[in-house]
């Protein structure tokens, strides 16, 4: 989805969680660097934050979630839709911590932190980067972790434990929902480069999602609602996986799945 993104001056209301939807506009200017010393949440804590991600009703519940800056000091001054859209916000508006989704249209989390290395490389006033995914899967932990974000979390975080690790972020900490750590751990405890699988490298990033989610016994329904797309976009998927690895059922489909240690 590319809807275009918007800077805004200071955090919103709304309706907890990610079922209130409201407009995006085009881009309306971007606010420049604040006095984080004492920022205006009850706690005098504040943090300058841009939220990336393809689904618009996912960033509007973040945005309710968070975005309350009087009570959690979290201030967010841009969305970003894609990945051009996303290097341009932050540019613009140098935020002190970017949530970034893994899979984005343009080049997807880890070409946004390739574009932004000179952000986050900034002594001064760094732009520090903690993904935001419905994914859970090692390469996409280890893959933007090696581009230089400082945590990963699935979008299963509550509000508040989100609101603490863009903090912890923003401070240099590492953060990471509990089981990725050890994927990360492990990737850079070997030295060895991990194996290609070249019938995985066929499919797409969103045939990876579909294609996980199905081996864990989701439903098509329940997979539509998790991704934020259609039972027939969810279909069409289904379809193309079992095509590109030559697989005639969802049966076949868990046990490849399993076999790699992709559930």
């Amino acid at each position: 989805m590319n809807d275009g993104t918007q800077h805004t001056s200071g955090g919103t209301g709304g309706t907890s969680g990610a079922g209130g939807a409201r407009g995006t506009g085009g881009a309306e200017g971007s606010s420049g660097p604040a006095d984080t010393t004492n920022g205006p949440g009850t706690t005098g804590r504040h943090a300058r934050v841009v939220l990336v991600d393809d689904h618009r009703m996912f960033r509007t519940g973040v945005q309710a979630e968070i975005g309350q800056t009087e009570t959690t000091g979290v201030e967010v001054v841009g969305e970003a839709a894609d990945v051009d859209q996303a290097v341009t916000v932050i540019t613009a508006t140098r935020p002190e911590v970017v949530l970034l989704d893994v899979h984005l249209p343009g080049g997807g989390g880890v070409e946004v932190l390739r574009r932004c290395a000179s952000l986050m490389a900034d002594q001064q006033q760094p732009v520090r980067f903690l993904a935001l995914s419905v994914s859970d899967a090692a390469e996409d932990v280890i893959g933007v972790i090696r581009g230089g974000a400082r945590g990963y979390v699935t979008k299963t975080i509550t509000g508040t434990d989100l609101i603490n690790a863009v903090f912890r972020v923003k401070e240099g900490d590492a953060v990471f929902s509990p089981r990725l750590a050890g994927f990360v751990l492990d990737a850079f405890a070997s030295t060895d480069a991990p194996p290609v699988d070249e019938d995985l490298d066929r499919l797409t990033q969103r045939e990876r999602e579909v294609l996980r989610l199905i081996a864990r016994g989701y439903a098509y329904k329940e997979i539509a609602k998790q991704l934020f797309i259609s039972v027939k976009t969810v279909e069409s998927h289904v379809s193309a996986v079992l095509r590109k690895l030559q697989l005639s059922n969802r049966h076949e489909l868990t046990r490849w799945a399993t076999a790699r240690r992709l559930v």
